[in-house]
């Protein structure tokens, strides 16, 4: 399924380095895009539809004539964006040299280095082999995690030897193909951000690193990262998509449920009991409903409902009119089941552009 909209639609997620380099070919390039932030515990069913692997960043093109299929891998979305308009030459079009040393640069990033960067960074996550003891299961551990580490850093340090290949050239501002960056060298760059930070005072003291250490400090340091990094480009909240349902709960009312095991509560100072309903709000009408009752009390919390969820608890939704007016929101007819909230986080204010989301 093949959402419509006026502008493509980039699913991301503000740390992941693949969408990262994805909103700096796109921010380069000055295509117009719609962000929709993603929770990675709490994946939309409109990213689920454009890509069944749920993974960030995802890139659906606006439907023209034909259908157009999603870009779901981050490289693809930095080459279409550069294709309409590339102001840095960061393809090095008609350079076939420099395009030829970028495919192995990009190749050897997300493969080897990123199965190494992974391991490392990741240790406990891909597990050691088993051993008869705890502590010799930990010494394994640490033994596999360092020697991800060395073989990622026989990675870095080729990198570094190409940049000290390109500084007489260039200076001692070098870039992996030379005298100005180029794709490569954005593509790269948030991995081994990652690595860095996995380890920052080992990475800092790496003296064979010194010019990939200050090759990642220019790039860091620039207007290009800290511009995907903050609003338009780089959300904090996620998305909200219009087809969860949500309530603004506050975190004692919150607190109780979970001892519980279900929501009770109606609205500010009314149970269920009281009103017979739990009220509810679409994605547009979160702003308003904040505005209207909630607006003087700090740390609200935001409650993502499973519509489909509450269905198979037995729980009726009914869109019902607000007093003294004809907009309907979503009304709970039961106590809000535990198992239907998809997620709980601080309420932040909701951009425009998602408050008029279709």
């Amino acid at each position: 399924m093949t959402e419509t909209a006026a502008l493509p639609i980039l699913y991301s997620f503000r740390r992941c380095p693949y969408a990262i380099r994805a909103r700096l070919a796109l921010a380069s390039a000055a295509v117009a895009v719609e962000i929709r932030e993603v929770a990675l515990a709490c994946k939309p069913p409109e990213l689920l539809a454009a890509s069944a692997r749920g993974t960030v960043p995802v890139l659906v093109p606006p439907s023209l004539a034909m259908p157009v299929q999603p870009l779901a891998e981050s490289l693809e979305i930095m080459r279409w964006g550069l294709s309409h308009h590339d102001p840095q030459d960061w393809l090095r079009q008609g350079d076939a040299a420099a395009q030829a040393a970028m495919a192995e640069l990009l190749t050897v990033c997300d493969g080897p280095f990123k199965h190494h960067l992974d391991r490392f960074n990741y240790a406990s996550r891909y597990g050691a082999a088993a051993s008869h003891t705890e502590i010799e299961s930990k010494a394994v551990a640490a033994a596999e995690r360092e020697a991800h580490r060395q073989a990622a850093l026989e990675v870095l340090r080729g990198w570094n030897a190409r940049l000290r290949a390109a500084a007489p050239a260039a200076g001692a501002d070098g870039w992996l193909l030379g005298s100005r960056p180029a794709l490569a060298d954005w593509a790269l760059m948030p991995f081994v951000r990652q690595f860095r930070l996995a380890d920052v005072a080992a990475f800092d003291a790496a003296g064979d690193l010194a010019l990939l250490r200050a090759w990642l400090q220019r790039l860091e340091q620039g207007p290009e990262l800290a511009a995907v990094l903050s609003e338009p480009w780089g959300p904090r909240q996620p998305w909200l998509s219009p087809s969860w349902l949500y309530h603004l709960a506050l975190p004692d009312e919150w607190a109780e449920a979970r001892c519980h095991g279900e929501y009770r509560r109606s609205s500010r100072g009314l149970s269920l009991e009281q009103v017979g309903f739990i009220h509810a709000s679409y994605a547009p009408q979160l702003a308003g409903t904040h505005r209207r009752f909630y607006g003087d009390v700090p740390g609200v919390l935001l409650l993502t409902i499973d519509p489909g969820r509450l269905a198979a608890a037995g729980v009726a939704v009914r869109a019902e009119a607000a007093p003294g007016s004809g907009e309907l929101f979503p009304h709970l007819y039961g106590p809000l089941p535990l198992s239907a909230v998809l997620a709980v986080e601080p309420w932040r204010p909701v951009p425009v552009l998602q408050e008029v989301a279709a």
